[in-house]
């Protein structure tokens, strides 16, 4: 007995020591990161990027090499700086031809992240449905949650933590009406009153066809949309823009990017190689010419510049990641076997092991 509690202790050391002492070493080593913010300019046709150059503040440039000061920089990106450029009175009346206001420049600007860990994480599965036509200008959260089960879709009154019968049998007979097989295999929403409109959820079903279900006016609204042949929906992103052009982002099963137009449903292809939402972030900064795309891989990042109107690929550019600094080099050796608790690909809290050769990814031991 006191060889086997010496064992255990000694293995609880040798654990405690692989997984504080990376982490104290890297967290004393710690740099911060200098990768350049990075936007498409239909101006002058290539990527404009600001780096941080030390001492010199900012360094403005292009993939060319020229370089501009703040004013220029601001010119070239006319969309993204609209406020700036309005406030010095120097906002194009036109752009590529087209006449533009801030205005226009304010409605159509989004930008938009995923991340993994927003895939790779726990899930209640109790979806608020906004009402839709309210006829307020504030969304309000309602009184009761749903969820989906294998024989319909469940109202639940929060006050009284009981089933809204009527309610779920409405929806339910609804949903059944349109084809939509139980129970859902992705709900996709948004879930807050922190935006001008509700578009309800996007629903793939057991068969994984793609619903669009919404209340309006306390009614259920449900559209069955059909889908190119030979797409097989993985992960939707309900956008919920300003403009209201876009209904959501998708991925499906061959890790293509897709864009759902709204009101006509139609599925568009984002002229980009591919993006796999579990272990890819990206980030889209759109106007109303260009989207600019970041995907985000451990080991570069790459950017896509797609026109706002097909989503064809405009062009695109990749930056490796930086170069170990000789204290990260040091620590990958010093300490070639690490234990990690956490991960950034995900929300889960689940031991890993690895070594200096690898580095820690959704898939758990």
């Amino acid at each position: 007995m006191k060889l086997f509690s010496q064992l255990l202790l000694g293995l609880t050391i040798v654990c405690l020591l692989i997984w504080q002492l990376p982490w104290c070493y890297n967290f004393l080593t710690a740099r911060s990161t200098k990768a350049p913010f990075t936007l498409y300019s239909s101006v002058i046709g290539d990527f404009a990027m600001m780096t941080p150059s030390g001492d010199k503040g900012m360094l403005r440039s292009d993939l060319s090499g020229r370089t501009y000061t703040q004013a220029q920089f601001d010119s070239i990106l006319p969309m993204f700086y609209f406020r700036q450029l309005m406030s010095d009175e120097r906002f194009p009346d036109t752009l590529n031809g087209v006449p533009v206001t801030p205005r226009m420049a304010q409605m159509e600007n989004f930008n938009f992240r995923v991340v993994p860990s927003d895939i790779n994480a726990p899930h209640i599965g109790l979806y608020p449905l906004l009402e839709g036509m309210s006829g307020r200008v504030d969304l309000q959260m309602p009184d009761d949650v749903f969820r989906i089960t294998g024989k319909g879709i469940e109202f639940i009154r929060m006050a009284s933590n009981t089933v809204d019968e009527e309610k779920s049998r409405r929806f339910t007979e609804a949903m059944e009406k349109k084809g939509f097989h139980f129970p859902a295999t992705e709900i996709a929403g948004n879930p807050t009153t922190r935006k001008e409109y509700d578009e309800g959820y996007l629903l793939l079903d057991a068969d994984r066809r793609l619903f669009h279900l919404k209340q309006m006016k306390g009614r259920p609204y449900v559209r069955s949309i059909e889908l190119p042949d030979g797409i097989q929906l993985k992960h939707v992103f309900v956008t919920e823009f300003k403009n209201r052009k876009t209904l959501a982002f998708m991925t499906d099963a061959d890790r293509s990017f897709y864009v759902l137009r709204n009101k006509t449903y139609e599925v568009v292809k984002v002229g980009i190689p591919s993006f796999d939402p579990e272990k890819e972030a990206l980030a889209v900064f759109g106007n109303m010419f260009d989207w600019t795309l970041r995907v985000t891989r451990p080991e570069v990042e790459v950017y896509y510049a797609v026109n706002a109107d097909d989503y064809s690929l405009i062009k695109s550019m990749e930056l490796p990641a930086e170069e170990l600094s000789a204290a990260e080099k040091i620590g990958k050796y010093v300490f070639p076997l690490r234990l990690s608790f956490t991960s950034g690909t995900d929300k889960y809290v689940i031991p890993v092991s690895y070594t200096h050769l690898t580095l820690p990814t959704n898939s758990r031991v």
